[in-house]
């Protein structure tokens, strides 16, 4: 039986950053029916709606996002930990992440979570230069993200990966530098990178919209991900998707679950599931999402089939982003018609074509986007 990866949703954060849209709320957005020293509770419960649902199915990665998953202490994750594990017929070499903001946790809480078989953890760092933190709105300081990866370190988590976002407006080269630097001196194996978006509907795209600040540049931005993939390579971390590197073995099982298009089960207001080329998602809000837990109507806010064309442009889309690329053999003819021009414009590369393999350039991994489209036709 093919094992499943599931992901948690705790939708809480201390402050809103300027630059987010995800699902998530802050203690005076949240609204009557739950709070963050509860809502652990409603996560059991469907936890354990979901086994029923699933049966004995084998999981083999967990993930706890948000959000802030840290803010409801390590004794609730934990026990949201231990609900998984005797509802679900958990992998011995399960992969067992929770992300965290550096400065919500401590040398004790990462113990905790830990000892509770928390595996690997993943920091919000975002940079190390003080002006940049200002712009997204972040709370810690500088240094609090290296500090916060070594303790983990010393807590014996198996895996560290630390979050930067580049392009930030008023970011130099030189503050790109130094957060990298900052990253490997942390000892982290793993490190997660994403040019900066300004999506709409937050403070941030408000202020670009008033002209306070200026939108990310795109040349830019092309610029600070050659540096970064420069200086990680020469530090030992391989890319093995766009916007990720690791040291060997510490490539991130359940991101990589997503990127194949397997199978997952997402639990929590939100959050969305995909088995067998049906997805869903729970209702957004966590009042509307615990209202009908407790009255035992269904947490499906909506769902889709994807129908074979869909499935096919999401193989695609997702398999040009990784090192692994695809098979030649999952083309169409005409999508292998088109390689050749791309690889012509160096942005597929020639070698691992010959060898079956459709896989982007170190220049196409800029360009990847417009190698999904243009492969599509």
């Amino acid at each position: 039986m093919t094992a499943l990866s599931l992901y948690v949703h705790v939708p809480f954060c201390a402050s809103r950053c300027g630059y987010c849209d995800f699902n998530t709320y802050t203690a005076k957005e949240l609204g009557s029916g739950v709070d963050q020293e509860n809502f652990h509770e409603f996560l059991i419960r469907e936890i354990k709606n979901a086994s029923e649902q699933l049966g004995n199915r084998p999981v083999d990665s967990v993930f706890i996002g948000g959000g802030t998953p840290t803010l409801i202490g390590a004794s609730a994750l934990n026990s949201v930990l231990e609900s998984i594990g005797t509802s679900f017929n958990l992998e011995s070499n399960i992969e067992i992440t929770t992300e965290a903001n550096p400065d919500s946790v401590d040398a004790q809480m990462l113990e905790q979570l830990h000892a509770g078989g928390f595996t690997r953890i993943s920091l919000g760092m975002q940079s190390a230069a003080s002006n940049v933190l200002k712009v997204l709105q972040r709370t810690h300081t500088p240094g609090a993200s290296v500090n916060a990866a070594k303790l983990a370190r010393a807590a014996g988590f198996d895996h560290v990966n630390l979050d930067l976002i580049y392009g930030t407006p008023g970011e130099s080269d030189q503050d790109v530098r130094d957060s990298v630097s900052a990253v490997i001196d942390a000892g982290v194996d793993h490190v997660s990178a994403y040019s900066l978006i300004v999506e709409q509907g937050t403070p941030l795209a408000r202020q670009v919209a008033r002209g306070e600040i200026p939108a990310p540049d795109d040349d830019v931005c092309a610029d600070r991900y050659e540096i970064i993939d420069t200086m990680l390579g020469a530090a030992g971390f391989d890319w093995y998707e766009v916007s990720n590197w690791a040291r060997p073995g510490g490539e991130c099982t359940h991101n990589q679950a997503y990127w194949l298009n397997s199978d997952w089960w997402g639990i929590g207001p939100g959050a969305h599931s995909h088995v067998g080329g049906t997805r869903w998602w729970n209702h957004k809000h966590p009042s509307t999402y615990a209202a009908a837990l407790e009255s035992g109507s269904s947490l499906r806010a909506g769902e889709e089939t994807l129908t074979p064309e869909q499935e096919h442009t999401e193989m695609i889309m997702l398999g040009l982003r990784t090192r692994a690329g695809l098979t030649a053999d999952c083309l169409t003819d005409s999508e292998s018609e088109r390689v050749s021009g791309l690889i012509g414009r160096g942005i597929l590369d020639s070698a691992a074509w010959g060898a079956g393999v459709v896989r982007v350039t170190p220049q196409g991994r800029l360009l990847a986007d417009l190698a999904v489209r243009e492969l599509l036709g």
